[in-house]
C-alpha cells in the first residue's frame, strides 16, 4: 500500500505543479469561468483532462509507438498554434466590441467538455511532458508496468490536473467579481497571453524545439522538477521510519 500511495502523490504533486504555467487550456478555463461561470469552464477542465489521462495511459503502454508519430506531432502542433491564434483573435475581437463580451469560440454552443476534450486532443504539448516523467519514474523503479501501478499513477494525474485546474476556475471567477464593468480590460490581457502563447510555440516549432525534441530528450522536461520529487519522497520515507 505505501507504494501504490507513492506512486499517487507522485502523480498528483507532478500533475499539479505541470498545471500551474499559463497555457492555452488553463487561460482558455479562467476566461470561461470570466465570462460563463464555474459551471461551463470547469466542464470544460473535465474534458482537457479526459484527454490527458488518456494520453497518459498511451504513454505508458506504447512507448515505441508514440515515439514513431513525429509526422502526426507536428500536424497537432500546427493545429494548436492555429486554434491559440484563433482565441487570441477572438478575445482582442471581445474586447474591441464591448457589446460582445465574451469569446466567441470558448461561449460558443458546442458542449463545454467535449470543447474541452477536442482543445486537449490536439494539444500535443503534454504528450512529451508526460512521455518524460513515466520515463524517469520507471528508470527511479518509483513505476514499475504493472496495471495497479498505472491506474493509481492515472488517479493522481487526474486530481492533480483538476486542482490545477481549479486555481484558474475559481481565480477567474474571482476576478470576474472584481473587474465587473471593465471585462474588455481581461480580454485584452487574454487575448496577450494567447498571443505570446502562439509566438512562444512558433519560435519553438522554427527552431525545431517542438514535440519531436521533446521526446527525444525528455530531460528537458523534468530536470525543472525532479529535484522537487526527490525531496517529497525523502521527506515521506523519513516519516515513515519515524514512525
Amino acid at each position: 500500500m505505501p507504494k501504490l500511495m507513492r506512486i499517487f502523490f507522485t502523480g498528483m504533486f507532478i500533475s499539479f505543479l505541470g498545471s500551474l504555467p499559463l497555457g492555452t487550456l488553463n487561460v482558455a478555463a479562467a476566461q470561461l469561468a470570466i465570462t460563463d461561470g464555474i459551471r461551463p469552464a470547469f466542464l470544460f477542465s473535465l474534458g482537457s483532462l479526459t484527454a490527458e489521462v488518456v494520453y497518459v495511459r498511451l504513454s505508458l503502454i506504447a512507448m515505441d509507438w508514440v515515439r514513431r508519430q513525429q509526422r502526426l506531432f507536428r500536424i497537432l502542433e500546427w493545429v494548436t498554434l492555429a486554434i491559440v491564434v484563433a482565441l487570441a483573435v477572438s478575445s482582442f475581437y471581445a474586447a474591441t466590441h464591448p457589446s460582445v463580451h465574451k469569446n466567441v469560440i470558448l461561449s460558443s454552443t458546442l458542449n463545454r467538455y467535449l470543447l474541452g476534450l477536442t482543445m486537449s486532443a490536439l494539444n500535443p504539448v503534454q504528450i512529451p511532458f508526460w512521455f518524460g516523467w513515466s520515463t524517469v519514474l520507471f528508470t527511479k523503479k518509483i513505476l514499475l508496468p504493472k496495471t495497479n501501478h498505472y491506474n493509481i499513477y492515472i488517479l493522481g494525474i487526474g486530481l492533480g490536473t483538476l486542482m490545477g485546474n481549479c486555481v484558474f476556475v475559481f481565480g477567474g471567477k474571482l476576478i470576474a467579481t472584481k473587474i465587473s464593468g471593465n471585462q474588455n480590460i481581461m480580454n485584452w490581457v487574454i487575448g496577450g497571453i494567447f498571443t505570446l502563447t502562439a509566438l512562444i510555440q512558433l519560435y519553438k516549432m522554427s527552431r525545431k524545439k517542438g514535440v519531436e525534441e521533446r521526446i527525444e530528450h525528455p530531460e528537458s522536461q523534468t530536470r525543472p522538477f525532479e529535484d522537487a520529487v526527490d525531496s517529497m519522497h525523502q521527506e515521506r520515507k523519513g516519516s515513515v521510519d519515524d514512525k
